[in-house]
């Protein structure tokens, strides 16, 4: 049986078959949240995370479809990428989410700014927040491609301001996730692959800094947001629904950046 993408009836078995995304960072928060919006959409979803898979995950295949990588660790991310590619099987990667991210804090708790940050410790924030993103993508490209797929970063409103709680590391790698979010557009583009970011705001999660409800008040909208309306843009992101959107990123905040 013909199994080239030019072939009109693969083509036909491609758009009738089970779309798959994977998703880093899958372990809490925003990701679990992303994972029930895929799953209940039918799509297969491969997670990828550096802890094994929970039995507390909301998620039914689990097991089968987690992937278990540091994205820290160069070696250990390259291991990841092929065990993804086996997974896959050579078949059409719908969509790759890149929602993993570190910020770490000072011992006492509290922020890292540009003079109390070690250099190994802005080493391994860019290695998860920036070049993880890119070295996924361009290892499943192949995959990408086949389905004509998208990419989403997950970007911050740290990026594109001084803010409070995040460090100083977090937000540049942010701001840089930004700005290659436009590189990848332009140079995947022409192979069908479509590239994105979103960038959060003060989501309601278990990992919010003490004194963050002291930000409503400066939000227009006068709430946090919620991981399931952060999730919905991540799903919008990767369908049919913005099949001409690439290069941009989309503030979920609240109108906290006006």
């Amino acid at each position: 049986m013909p199994n080239k993408p030019g072939d009109p009836d693969f083509v036909e078995r491609r758009s009738n078959a089970r779309k798959t995304v994977v998703l880093t960072g899958a372990s809490r928060g925003i990701g679990h949240a992303t994972v029930k919006r895929f799953s209940s959409a039918g799509w297969r979803v491969i997670t990828c995370s550096r802890q094994p898979f929970s039995e507390h995950c909301p998620w039914e295949a689990g097991p089968e479809d987690h992937v278990q990588i540091d994205l820290g660790d160069p070696e250990d991310r390259a291991r990841g990428i092929e065990e993804i590619k086996e997974r896959l099987g050579g078949a059409p990667l719908n969509a790759l989410v890149n929602n993993a991210g570190i910020s770490p804090k000072l011992e006492d708790g509290g922020r890292m700014n540009t003079q109390n940050t070690d250099e190994d410790d802005w080493k391994k924030v860019f290695e998860v927040n920036f070049f993880a993103p890119i070295l996924l993508a361009r290892g499943l490209h192949d995959e990408l491609a086949l389905a004509k797929g998208a990419v989403v970063n997950v970007t911050s409103i740290a990026g594109g301001r001084v803010h409070p709680f995040a460090g100083s590391a977090y937000a540049t790698s942010k701001a840089a996730l930004a700005s290659l979010t436009r590189e990848m557009a332009a140079d995947f583009g022409p192979d069908g692959i479509r590239v994105n970011a979103i960038a959060p705001g003060e989501i309601d999660t278990a990992i919010l800094s003490p004194g963050t409800e002291d930000l409503v008040s400066k939000i227009p909208m006068r709430r946090l947001g919620t991981p399931e309306e952060v999730a919905k843009t991540i799903y919008y992101l990767c369908t049919e629904m913005s099949d001409y959107v690439t290069g941009s990123e989309i503030h979920i905040n609240g109108g906290q950046h006006v």
